[in-house]
C-alpha cells in the first residue's frame, strides 16, 4: 500500500489530518509506503509564499475581507473558475512526484490540492483513486470536483450540505475529522501533572492553532482576572512573538502559569485541563471533542471558522464567547453546572469520532481493492 497525502500548510490542521490517518497506515502495515508533501511547497516555495503569505495575512490583518472571499468563493462562478484555472495550471508539477512514488491511492487535506489532482485524473494522468478527507465542520464549493472517489466528512449534517451542493450521496463517507491516537489514549491526570510540574487545581488551557492566531491575549488577560481559574496553560504554536507577549505579561499574576509554544504534547495538556478557549479550528475542537473538553469558542476566523462555531454551539458542545464576558459568570453557568457540564460532555460523546483514522484507512483498502479489480477487468 503507497499512500501519498497532499497537505497545504495553510494553518497546521491539513497537515495533522494527514498525519492521523498516516499513523494509522504505519501501524497497521509496517511495510507500506506512506508519504506526505505539502503540494504548494514542492510545487514552488515562492507560490507557496505568495498564496499561502497572502492567506496567513488575510485573515490576521483583514478578517473580514477574508470571509467576504470565502463566502464569495463558494457560489460566485468567476471565483471558481478562476481557482480551477490557477490548479489547473500546477497541477503538471506533480505529475512527476505522483509517477515516481507510484501511489496506491491519493488523500488530499485541503481543496487546492483536490482541484490539482482531479485534473491530473480528469487528463488521464492519474489512476489511483483520489479520497478528500475535509478537516472542517462545512462545506464548500471548491471542494466539489471531477474524478473524486470519496469524500470523507465530519458529521452527517455536513454530508447533507455536500449532497446539496451536487456531490454523488454515495461517494460520501461520514466516518469523522481523523487525529492522532494520542487523543484517544486515558492517561492518570495526577501523574501528568506532577510530570509537568503543574499544580492540581482549576485549570484552562487557551490555544489558537498552529499559528497562534486569535485574541488569545485577551483570553488569557480574561483569565488572569478569573477568582475561579487557578492555573493557565497557553499553547502559542509557532507564534513566537505571542508567546513573548505572554509571558511578560504572566509576571505577578498570583496564578500557576504556563506558556508554551509548539508541542506535540497537546493531547496531555487536554488532559490535565478543565476547559479550553480556542478559536474552532476543525482539527483541534475534534481533539478536544474527543477529549471530552468543555469548549469555549473565541475570534473564529470569518468563513469556515464561523461555520465551525455555529455547529458546535448549535449542537451543545461549545460556548461561544467574546472579550466583553464575564468569564465567571459563564464558569458558573456551565462547568460548575453539573446538569450544563454533562449535557456538554454528552454533545462532546455524541460528536467525537475517535476512530475516523482507522475508519478511513478501511476506505482506502476497500477503494484500492475495487481499482485493482477494475484494472484486471480491463
Amino acid at each position: 500500500m503507497n499512500i501519498l497525502f497532499l497537505p497545504v500548510s495553510a494553518g497546521g490542521g491539513h497537515e495533522r489530518a494527514a498525519e492521523a490517518v498516516k499513523e494509522r497506515i504505519d501501524l497497521k502495515y509496517p511495510s507500506s509506503r506512506t508519504m506526505i508533501v505539502d503540494a504548494l511547497k514542492y510545487i514552488s516555495p515562492l507560490i507557496d509564499r505568495l498564496l499561502i503569505g497572502s492567506y496567513i495575512n488575510t485573515i490576521k490583518n483583514t478578517p473580514n475581507l477574508y470571509g467576504k472571499l470565502y463566502r464569495l468563493s463558494d457560489y460566485d462562478s468567476n471565483i471558481i473558475s478562476i481557482s480551477k484555472a490557477i490548479s489547473s495550471a500546477l497541477s503538471g508539477k506533480l505529475q512527476g512526484l505522483i509517477d515516481s512514488f507510484n501511489p496506491s491511492a491519493i488523500v488530499c487535506t485541503h481543496p487546492i490540492t483536490l482541484q490539482m489532482v482531479s485534473c491530473l485524473k480528469k487528463k488521464n494522468s492519474v489512476f489511483c483513486p483520489v479520497i478528500a478527507v475535509i478537516t472542517d465542520f462545512t462545506d464548500h464549493m471548491l471542494w466539489k470536483q471531477d474524478c473524486v472517489d470519496a469524500y470523507v466528512v465530519g458529521h452527517e449534517f455536513v454530508k447533507e450540505k455536500m449532497i446539496g451542493i451536487g456531490i454523488p450521496p454515495g461517494i460520501i463517507y461520514n466516518l469523522g475529522i481523523p487525529v492522532s491516537m494520542a487523543f484517544s489514549e486515558r492517561k492518570n491526570r495526577k501523574k501528568l501533572l506532577n510530570r509537568f510540574g503543574l499544580d492540581d487545581c482549576p485549570t484552562a488551557l487557551i490555544m489558537g492553532g498552529s499559528l497562534g492566531f486569535g485574541e488569545m491575549q485577551t483570553a488569557f488577560q480574561m483569565l488572569q482576572k478569573s477568582k475561579k481559574v487557578s492555573q493557565i496553560i497557553a499553547i502559542t504554536g509557532r507564534n513566537q512573538k505571542l508567546k513573548a507577549q505572554l509571558e511578560n505579561c504572566s509576571q505577578d499574576t498570583g496564578k500557576s502559569v504556563r506558556i508554551l509554544g509548539y508541542t506535540n504534547l497537546v493531547a496531555d495538556y487536554m488532559e490535565v485541563s478543565n476547559f479550553i478557549i480556542t478559536k474552532p479550528g476543525g482539527l483541534t475542537i475534534s481533539e478536544a471533542l474527543i477529549k471530552e473538553l468543555p469548549i469555549f469558542l473565541m475570534s473564529p476566523i470569518p468563513g469556515q471558522e464561523e461555520k465551525n462555531a455555529q455547529f458546535l454551539v448549535n449542537s451543545g458542545a461549545a460556548v461561544r464567547i467574546t472579550p466583553e464576558d464575564d468569564i465567571d459568570s459563564i464558569l458558573r453557568q456551565t462547568v460548575e453546572n453539573p446538569l450544563r457540564l454533562r449535557h456538554m460532555k454528552e454533545m462532546s460523546r455524541f460528536l467525537a469520532k475517535p476512530q475516523a483514522g482507522e475508519d478511513i484507512v478501511l476506505l482506502l483498502e476497500e477503494l484500492i481493492y475495487q481499482n485493482m479489480r477494475n484494472t484486471v477487468k480491463a
